[in-house]
């Protein structure tokens, strides 16, 4: 992608102050961005990432794995490792969700944009699927809030159960960080199916203990 071409955090709203955090210092990010990193940073990993996964997420599905969901989970899962970037992937999904939780709401409606912008970054960047305690829980909660919806509420909506009942299955306390993660959330109804905020209290807090 061309420079001309990028967009950059004051694309999506002018005169936007930029925020700067520190990462955890085990995160991959730490390494490439000393110093701490801030939305354009953020920004041109997920263009950078987004072109890679592109041509991935982009194909179309093989007629061999089209009818059975497991085979071509499995397959597409094998492409994405060939691509050999999980590890920044995951890094730029816990930047961004740095600047998400530590910004104001115009800070966190950008990167909403961005995860808006980036598609194919979105499909295939994810955090660990394996996690056990409640830092990890708000971590997931918040990537999902970020994507606000994604391109279906009802997808997003099944993830929000899984992260529930996973968390409470291990005995966390999911009430605080519901209410913490849907107040940072948007209140625009995208699809009819209500906003990140409200689907957030009302299926995330069926699964509260």
């Amino acid at each position: 992608m061309s420079s001309s071409n990028r967009l950059r955090g004051s694309d999506f709203l002018p005169g936007l102050r930029l925020p700067r955090v520190q990462p955890a210092a085990a995160c991959v990010w730490s390494v490439r961005y000393k110093g701490g990193v801030d939305l354009v940073d953020v920004e041109r990993e997920m263009a950078r990432l987004d072109a890679i996964y592109r041509p991935v997420t982009s194909k179309p599905v093989d007629a061999a794995v089209r009818d059975d969901p497991a085979a071509w989970g499995a397959a597409i899962e094998t492409e994405l490792g060939r691509l050999a970037v999980n590890d920044r992937a995951e890094a730029a999904v816990r930047a961004a969700i740095e600047v998400y939780a530590s910004g104001d709401e115009t800070v966190r409606a950008a990167v909403r944009r961005l995860f808006d912008q980036y598609t194919s970054f979105r499909w295939a960047a994810h955090l660990p699927r394996e996690w056990d305690t409640a830092e990890e829980f708000r971590a997931h909660l918040i990537h999902l809030s970020a994507r606000d919806q994604g391109p279906d509420t009802r997808d997003e909506i099944l993830v929000l159960g899984d992260l529930c009942d996973r968390a409470l299955g291990l005995g966390i306390d999911t009430g605080t960080i519901l209410d913490e993660v849907a107040a940072m959330s948007s209140d625009e109804d995208r699809y009819g199916m209500g906003s990140m905020r409200s689907v957030i209290l009302a299926y995330g807090k069926r699964r509260t203990r």
